[in-house]
């Protein structure tokens, strides 16, 4: 076929010199999008990062606090940090548009995960949990192709389900016992939560990241801060200290600031690559705690590890 400089021969610059004026702008792009990646990675790490503490937080307060007062809590004094941030920052309020997905953010990462989650880890240990949280980055990715992103490829797939079943063989490798009725709620928590994923990297790709999480806890707000208080424990003065570090901490870095990264990592490096960091979310648990507590870490522990990363490197590999 000619080329356009043989069709329109007075187009002065001929194929060699436009590929050199163009070889500029091609790899600012290229960079750009690599620098995109990168950051999206980075921030998609330091969110499981803070999340990792999630779990074994949560099972210590519900041994002391009532599992819908945690959940209530956790939502409320984050709803209240969220509105101050945004009067302080002067943000504006939220497209009417947004209304909905924003629900669906609030009913799925601030009231319908850690709900469940709460229900379910006053009978089972955190490592039980682990099962489930490993389907996490599946769960994201579906409902992000079914609210129309695209597709990724058959390998993607197939590499999430390898990473998935690592994670799973390795907690009940640990001797866990099954419980039906808990196992339903953590089955529940990660539907629920991964909708509010998917909602919520769609949304920070206009509204920002730190932005979706704060507006999605203001929305919950009104009802959520007067249940807290009426549901607040009359003795919480004598809860012992590990009880009230642990809600304060899923209140302030689980519901909170772990979002911001996490939302911030969707959005630039894209839902099916992102997601599938989740799957270090539990050995990074385990490596806390052998770090903070002195727990042992097994071989099998550190070879599971091992594969799930490799796992995540080729999920990231075809994710698009």
């Amino acid at each position: 076929m000619d080329s356009i400089f043989e069709l329109y021969p007075s187009v002065s610059v001929g194929p060699r010199m436009f590929r050199r004026k163009c070889e500029p702008y091609l790899h600012e792009t290229a960079g750009m999008s690599m620098d995109k990646g990168f950051k999206g990675w980075t921030s998609g790490l330091l969110g499981v990062l803070i999340f990792s503490g999630s779990l074994p937080a949560t099972r210590i307060a519900v041994a002391t606090f009532d599992p819908i007062f945690v959940t209530l809590a956790r939502a409320a004094i984050a709803g209240v940090l969220a509105a101050l941030i945004l009067l302080l920052l002067r943000q504006p309020w939220p497209a009417r548009s947004d209304n909905r997905a924003l629900l669906l953010v609030a009913l799925g990462v601030v009231v319908g995960f850690p709900l469940l989650t709460a229900l379910a880890l006053r009978h089972v240990s955190s490592a039980h949990a682990t099962v489930f949280v490993g389907l996490l980055p599946m769960a994201t990715v579906i409902f992000s192709v079914l609210h129309g992103d695209k597709n990724p490829r058959f390998l993607f797939w197939l590499f999430s389900l390898l990473g998935s079943l690592v994670v799973a063989g390795f907690a009940m490798g640990q001797g866990i016992s099954v419980s039906t009725i808990d196992d339903l709620l953590m089955l529940a928590a990660i539907i629920v939560c991964g909708l509010g994923y998917a909602e919520g990297a769609r949304l920070a790709r206009s509204m920002g990241g730190w932005q979706v999480i704060c507006w999605a806890l203001v929305l919950s707000l009104p009802l959520m801060l007067p249940l807290c208080l009426w549901t607040l424990p009359a003795n919480i003065q004598q809860a012992a200290w590990p009880a009230l570090l642990s809600l304060g901490y899923v209140s302030l870095f689980s519901m909170l600031l772990g979002f911001f990264f996490w939302y911030r990592g969707l959005a630039l490096g894209g839902i099916a690559s992102i997601s599938q960091l989740q799957l270090l979310q539990p050995f990074f648990g385990l490596g806390l705690a052998a770090a903070l507590l002195g727990e042992h870490v097994s071989t099998m522990m550190i070879l599971s590890a091992l594969a799930v990363a490799l796992c995540v490197v080729g999920a990231r590999r075809f994710a698009s």
